[in-house]
């Protein structure tokens, strides 16, 4: 019994510690949060593997809220239940809070100045890079069939050309998944 409350416990350590800093050093949001949860819960810890992080991804895109919120709540559960859930969204919120808080005092007294606008103006390209770069490590490891590429191209243009909401991008790519032999 001990053994099992020991290795508990290093989970909710593995995942507070690693969502802290996932949200300590990354800028742009969930999206671009997304390739380093997998990065270090997937490859470098060997916590899960890359069907059950896309299936998590999966779930998480479809429940109202932030992405990275989402993410750090269903993995938290699935590698230690409610203590988990709890644990993963303390150490991805808690970095997220302070900087924003830091930021706004920022913003608030120096906005005007021009050092700080150049600063915020440059860090969006990165955030753009960050979020692209998880969108295509996602989709490599994703889209392993020709459909699931075609489908997803055919989602892409409904939301890009006709502004579908994603509610029914959702509902139509799991409908299509019920509906499909593979």
């Amino acid at each position: 019994m001990d053994v099992l409350i020991k290795r508990k416990k290093g989970i909710l350590r593995i995942l507070f510690v690693s969502f802290f800093q996932i949200g300590a050093f990354t800028w742009g949001g969930g999206y671009a949060m997304v390739p380093l949860i997998q990065r270090e819960l997937v490859q470098k810890k060997r916590l899960m593997n890359d069907e059950d992080f896309i299936n998590i991804l999966s779930i998480a895109q479809s429940f109202p809220g932030a992405i990275a919120i989402n993410t750090a709540g269903l993995v938290g559960n699935r590698l230690a239940g409610f203590p988990g859930l709890l644990v993963a969204i303390l150490g991805s919120v808690l970095p997220s809070f302070t900087v924003m808080i830091m930021a706004a005092t920022i913003l608030f007294h120096f906005g005007d100045l021009v050092l700080v606008q150049r600063f915020f103006r440059g860090a969006v390209p990165a955030i753009v890079a960050l979020i692209a770069t998880g969108i295509f490590s996602i989709a490599k490891r994703a889209l392993k069939q020709r459909f699931d590429l075609i489908l997803s191209g055919v989602l892409f243009v409904l939301v890009l050309v006709f502004d579908f909401h994603p509610f029914w991008i959702i509902l139509i790519g799991a409908l299509t998944g019920l509906v499909r032999k593979s």
